[in-house]
């Protein structure tokens, strides 16, 4: 079966092949759906264009995942989780981390990639293995991914931040040898992907702080440059597309990306700037820029319709190369989030 005009125009983005429009998406986190209901809805039913496969009342039958639901539990890998809100995203319990103390390291087994996931549950290999072959068959772009914070944030799940800062401080001898376990982990990951014929993998990792990267360019090319090397670097040598997202400032980082096999980098825009963007991701990689999430809650919907305009203005080329996306929180007002709709219908997000 042929690719649908929308998935062609996204692939022709990715690859600087002149695409005929911007693709360009809006989001609303669960806790956004849980707070606003009907109000919501209305404004997604009026944007068909950008929620082209929603279908009225589908938020009422939204099921969370257990990273979005309130209270505690711990995944694969022995790490504390907590949420308190609903709907929003849990972080991990840092004076839990399961490996805080290094005594613990000696005696700590990983998860097994092929019997669970991250977060503990069984995997089924044979049902993803069908999924992979049925989008073959019907036009899709089968793909596979990994669960967000999947290499550098695993570590610091595991050690806690700060004693994960301090061992790339002081050089620790067994650093190393924890790198090289999470790095394996996803590494099998890939293999078994790449196995399957997927034809893009996906992951998220929040690579850096909200101005600078947590730890020096050079530290980041001696611990986690070899990462993303064996990680990507099997799927650039089968010609298969990587998508990551990445929040925080990333951009003396974006060139080792690069060579590492990213295809599409899903950058924050207040963390790395317009300009910044420019200098080091435009027309070298394609970029699917996370739209100004802090800017949302408190502009007008004027100023957010001109800051979407001056992002498309800026990073576009008609060779391609550029996304957008916009995810909605609960603290985005409703008319904030009718303006970034229509805004994405007029720069991007669907067939003229």
């Amino acid at each position: 079966m042929p690719r649908s005009e929308t998935l062609t125009n996204f692939i022709k983005t990715m690859r600087f092949e002149r695409p005929s429009w911007i693709p360009a998406t809006v989001g609303l986190l669960p806790a956004a759906w849980i707070k606003y209901g009907e109000a919501a809805e209305s404004i997604v039913l009026a944007h068909p264009k950008i929620f082209p496969h929603y279908k009225p009342g589908q938020f009422k039958k939204m099921t969370l995942p257990r990273s979005y639901k309130k209270g505690r539990w711990t995944d694969a890998w022995g790490v504390v989780w907590d949420n308190l809100v609903e709907g929003m995203a849990a972080i991990p319990v840092e004076e839990l981390a399961p490996l805080r103390d290094w005594a613990a390291f000696e005696t700590y087994r990983p998860p097994d990639p092929m019997k669970v996931n991250d977060e503990g549950d069984p995997v089924d290999w044979e049902a993803r293995a069908k999924a992979i072959a049925n989008s073959k068959q019907h036009g899709g772009l089968p793909s596979g991914g990994f669960i967000h914070g999947f290499m550098y944030m695993r570590l610091f799940y595991l050690r806690g931040f700060t004693n994960f800062m301090m061992d790339v401080g002081a050089r620790e001898p067994r650093l190393d040898r924890l790198i090289a376990m999470v790095r394996d982990f996803n590494v099998k990951i890939a293999q078994k992907y790449l196995e399957l014929g997927v034809e893009m993998l996906s992951g998220g990792d929040d690579l850096g702080m909200q101005a600078a990267l947590p730890i020096s360019p050079a530290d980041w090319r001696r611990y986690l440059t070899p990462c993303y090397e064996a990680i990507f670097g099997l799927c650039r040598d089968k010609g298969v597309y990587v998508y990551l997202h990445t929040d925080g400032h990333i951009l003396e980082i974006i060139p080792e990306l690069i060579k590492c096999g990213v295809t599409v980098v899903n950058p924050q825009i207040r963390a790395n700037g317009l300009a910044g963007l420019v200098k080091y991701a435009k027309g070298k990689i394609c970029i699917c820029l996370d739209l100004d999430r802090q800017l949302f809650p408190f502009a007008t919907p004027a100023e957010i319709k001109a800051h979407i305009r001056e992002a498309r203005d800026t990073l576009y080329l008609p060779e391609g190369g550029l996304m957008l996306t916009a995810e909605c929180a609960p603290d985005v007002p409703l008319a904030n989030i009718a303006a970034i709709c229509e805004a994405i219908e007029e720069v991007g997000g669907g067939p003229r």
